[in-house]
């Protein structure tokens, strides 16, 4: 572990090179407090990128959970998005322990620098920007939600697992069951019986990463827990359709997918 003091720096995108989409979305920070902000966690301080409304009184957390690629544009835009929502959003650089993806020049040296963070660590870390967020930026703790895209949709499962203050959370097209090694102990299908906080699912039909027989499982086992989770699956979308810098990107499913998360999070208290 790093010694006390700040920990890495944003990432602002991995050279992906993917071919323009003309699609980006650009939100404006009219009437916001934006940029990044130090979190303060157990070894030091983690970068983070903060927006939230300017006018006073307690606004509600969204914990925002990047994809592989680190906290880019893509991820700040979406900060940005539901700070105009009424959401304190905090997005944690939560590789910045072992690495930055923007420094990343192949796909392989991406995802070793993904594969070695911990999970347990990752928990901690969200753990403290939702601290950060009540102590720093007038969040209120009661009202606190999370969603995550791929690699943070299966942190979005996890964290519900993991925190007993969290009201709702929303996992985009997150992996659910796969193999597992001392620092992913457990999938999304692993704690389907232990969540505290109910869970919107966000997935495509035609994901080829994630196979709708990995969500039918998910599914079953939500329904013996008796769960209040919910899957919305969209018919021929494919993985990432809500990144929409990617040539993945689906408008209507992404629109739809948004307001869901909206109000998924205001119905169960998050908002």
């Amino acid at each position: 572990m790093a010694q006390p003091g700040k920990i890495g720096a944003l990432s602002i995108g991995y050279p992906r090179m993917l071919p323009p989409t003309g699609t980006v979305l650009h939100t404006d920070a009219d009437g916001l407090e934006t940029g990044e902000v130090w979190v303060p966690v157990g070894d030091g301080e983690l970068p983070a990128y903060r927006a939230a409304p300017k006018s006073p009184g307690r606004r509600p957390i969204l914990l925002v959970v990047q994809e592989v690629f680190g906290v880019d544009d893509y991820l700040k835009d979406v900060c940005r998005r539901a700070a105009h929502e009424g959401f304190v959003a905090i997005a944690p650089e939560l590789c910045a322990r072992q690495g930055k993806p923007i420094e990343c020049t192949s796909r392989e040296e991406l995802f070793a620098v993904v594969g070695a963070v911990p999970d347990s660590q990752v928990m901690d870390d969200l753990d403290a920007c939702a601290r950060f967020a009540e102590a720093s930026c007038s969040g209120d703790a009661s009202r606190t939600g999370i969603t995550g895209f791929c690699w943070g949709g299966r942190i979005a499962w996890l964290y519900a697992a993991h925190s007993r203050s969290l009201r709702a959370a929303v996992a985009w097209y997150g992996r659910l069951a796969g193999d597992t090694d001392p620092r992913h102990p457990k999938h999304p299908i692993d704690v389907a019986g232990a969540l505290h906080a109910p869970v919107l699912g966000l997935y495509g039909s035609a994901d080829q990463g994630i196979p709708l027989e990995t969500v039918e499982r998910m599914k079953a086992a939500l329904a013996a827990a008796k769960s209040r989770s919910e899957f919305v699956v969209y018919d021929g979308a494919p993985h990432a359709f809500h990144a929409d810098y990617r040539v993945s990107y689906q408008p209507d499913p992404a629109r739809d997918g948004w307001k869901r998360m909206l109000d998924w999070l205001r119905a169960n208290g998050a908002g």
